[in-house]
């Protein structure tokens, strides 16, 4: 093994904070990592890592080699990308990381049209709602639903995520159709809830019988933290609730769900989709993926299509 596969190898041990976790990011064993990391050390003649049993932490010198080893790495990933542009066909490893309910219903369709075109790549997903770390744990492409926040990363727009307020035909059956937020705003809602973040106030406006930007509260009788079971729970009645529309498969009325106040306005956006990845000039690979997915969502979302006369919904005056 030469000096730049140690480099590398020593980058992740210190991104990832532990022999252990860069280990199984390496798919190799725990000791056989940790002897080229001390074997790193002997050629450069110091240390680079403090051990103890709980925590690593760097040297001086090992912050200094740190740096070189970042540059290493970048180095090496543009070469790759050189050398891929040259390429005819796409051909390679993709590895994909995304949201779990987006990644089931639109990268998955995504990823067998783009394999089924393209026979000489291999693609790995990793679907987590949780915002994995693209450059330390090496993702091509990562799939975001909300504001591209990391400096560091690329972001291409893929789709709005317009927001809506659903109940089932049984829901309205119990509590009756609520005309104003007030009336909606007192019945039993379904929430999304995750790592402290509570989606359960909207602001509603642009309606000549409300002021403009007031911020209503659900009342969230049910939180959850998957995207996927706040749907299957509006559906079962237990309580109206507001989705991003990218989250229907399917047009509403198969589900028996009904839109609510559509003649006021919700936000533009509950965070629009993005595709991040880690360069400025991406690889073919990368390139043709993204142009897929958008083939898979189209121009105008499709998922707006089920929602009869959406585009006349929640519209500002």
């Amino acid at each position: 093994m030469d000096i730049a596969t140690r480099l590398d190898l020593f980058f992740d041990v210190v991104k990832q904070g532990s022999y252990t976790k860069a280990a199984n990011l390496r798919n190799i064993d725990r000791s056989s990592l940790s002897k080229q990391i001390k074997m790193l050390e002997d050629e450069l003649g110091t240390r680079l890592l403090n051990r103890s049993t709980r925590s690593l932490s760097l040297t001086e010198a090992g912050k200094e080699v740190l740096k070189q080893a970042e540059l290493v790495r970048q180095t090496i990933a543009d070469t790759h990308r050189i050398v891929e542009s040259f390429h005819s066909q796409p051909k390679g490893l993709l590895r994909i990381t995304s949201p779990t309910l987006f990644g089931k219903q639109y990268v998955q369709k995504a990823i067998i049209k783009f394999m089924k075109a393209y026979p000489d790549v291999h693609v790995q997903l990793i679907l987590d709602n949780k915002k994995r770390s693209i450059i330390e744990d090496k993702y091509d492409i990562a799939f975001r639903i909300g504001q591209a926040q990391d400096s560091n990363l690329i972001a291409r727009k893929l789709a709005v995520n317009k927001p809506i307020l659903l109940a089932s035909k049984g829901f309205l059956k119990e509590y009756g159709t609520p005309q104003t937020p007030q009336e909606l705003f007192a019945l039993p809602a379904v929430v999304y809830a995750n790592d402290g973040l509570v989606v359960n106030r909207i602001t509603i406006g642009a309606d000549s019988k409300l002021t403009l930007g007031v911020i209503w509260e659900l009342q969230g009788k049910y939180r959850v933290n998957e995207p996927e079971l706040i749907l299957d729970a509006i559906k079962s009645g237990i309580g109206y609730g507001m989705l991003g529309a990218y989250m229907l498969d399917k047009n509403i009325k198969e589900y028996g769900l009904v839109p609510l106040l559509t003649n006021y306005t919700l936000p533009e956006t509950l965070g629009d989709i993005h595709a991040l990845y880690p360069h400025r000039n991406p690889t073919p690979l990368v390139n043709k993926f993204i142009d897929t997915i958008k083939e898979v969502i189209g121009e105008t979302p499709i998922w707006e299509s089920y929602i009869d006369n959406f585009s006349d919904y929640y519209k500002k005056n």
